[in-house]
C-alpha cells in the first residue's frame, strides 16, 4: 500500500469534482476547491473520520469494497478505478468485475435526476446506484448479497419481490426477465455472472425452468409500467432505458406525464421519500 500516492490521489480527485456533479448543491461561501471531504464520505457511505485519514496518509488499508464505493463517489474511469486499487495495495479488478463499476457517463446523468426515480442496473438485474426517489419507490437494495444482489434471482426465489406488481402483470414480468437474462448470457457466456444465475435459477425454480426452455431473448424494459407502492398504491410510469455501449449497464429512469394521476404520486412520493430520509439522519 502506497499511503502518500493513495492520499494524493483521493484529494486531488476530490478537487477536481465540482458539487454539481454529483448532484449536490453548489452552496454559498465555499472554501474547498471542488468537493469537502465529509461530502466524498456520505457520497462512499463511509464516516467522515474514516476518509480523512486516507487523505492525511494515516488510515487502515481500505477493502476492495471500500474502494468500489471510492470509485464510485469520486466518479473514477475504469483506468483510475485500477490504479486506486494498486495503490492502496489491491489487484485491479478484473474485466468481468469491471462491470461492476457504474460507467461515469450514467452516473452523471443520474446526478441530475432529483425528482423523479433512476437507477442503474448490471445485465444481471444488480442495482448499482438508485437516487432517493427510486428508493422511496422500491425501497433500499443496497443490502442484498451474492445471488440475490440480483432482481432476476429474487424474483423468482422470495414471493415478497413480487409484490411492487399488480398480480396481473406478474406473469408477463417474468417473462421480460427471463428473456432480459437470456440476452445477456447469450451476450458473455455460461462461465459469466450470467451463466451462474441461470443454472441456480433453474435448480431453485421450476417457474424459471419453464420459462428459459422457452429461449426467448430480449434486452429492454417495458415502455410501460403499473408498480405497486405500499403507501401510494398503483403508479402508471412510463419506463426509459439508456444502455451502455457495451450494454452491460443501464440507466432505467421512471416518469409521468404532468397533470395525471401518475404524476401527482411521484410528487407525493417524494414528499414520502425525503421524509423518510430525514427520519433515518436524525
Amino acid at each position: 500500500m502506497d499511503r502518500a500516492a493513495l492520499a494524493d490521489f483521493l484529494r486531488r480527485r476530490r478537487e477536481a469534482i465540482q458539487p454539481e456533479d454529483v448532484g449536490l448543491p453548489p452552496g454559498a461561501r465555499r472554501r474547498t476547491r471542488g468537493l469537502r471531504r465529509e461530502e466524498v464520505a456520505s457520497l462512499a457511505v463511509m464516516s467522515t473520520d474514516y476518509y480523512t485519514r486516507l487523505e492525511q496518509q494515516r488510515g487502515p488499508q481500505p477493502s476492495e469494497q471500500m474502494l468500489a464505493s471510492l470509485a464510485r463517489a469520486l466518479r473514477l474511469t475504469n483506468d483510475e478505478r485500477g490504479y486506486l486499487f494498486r495503490v492502496a495495495g489491491h489487484n485491479a479488478p478484473a474485466s468481468l468485475s469491471a462491470a461492476q463499476h457504474v460507467a461515469p457517463a450514467l452516473l452523471r446523468v443520474l446526478d441530475r435526476l432529483v425528482d423523479t426515480p433512476a437507477l442503474v442496473l448490471t445485465d444481471v438485474g444488480e442495482t448499482l446506484v438508485q437516487n432517493r426517489m427510486a428508493t422511496a419507490l422500491f425501497g433500499d437494495v443496497s443490502h442484498h448479497t451474492g445471488l440475490a444482489r440480483s432482481a432476476i434471482y429474487r424474483w423468482f426465489t422470495d414471493p415478497a419481490e413480487r409484490s411492487v406488481y399488480p398480480e396481473a402483470d406478474r406473469d408477463r414480468h417474468s417473462r421480460a426477465q427471463v428473456a432480459n437474462l437470456r440476452a445477456a448470457h447469450g451476450l458473455r457466456g455460461p462461465r459469466s455472472d450470467a451463466g451462474e444465475l441461470v443454472r441456480a435459477l433453474q435448480k431453485a425454480s421450476g417457474e424459471f425452468a419453464e420459462l428459459w426452455a422457452r429461449h426467448e431473448v430480449a434486452q429492454r424494459f417495458e415502455d410501460h409500467k403499473t408498480l405497486v407502492h405500499p403507501e401510494l398504491g398503483e403508479i402508471e410510469l412510463d419506463c426509459q432505458a439508456l444502455f451502455t455501449e457495451d450494454q452491460s449497464q443501464t440507466l432505467l429512469v421512471l416518469t409521468a406525464p404532468p397533470r395525471t394521476e401518475g404524476h401527482e404520486k411521484l410528487q407525493l412520493l417524494a414528499v414520502l421519500g425525503h421524509g423518510r430520509f430525514a427520519e433515518a439522519e436524525r
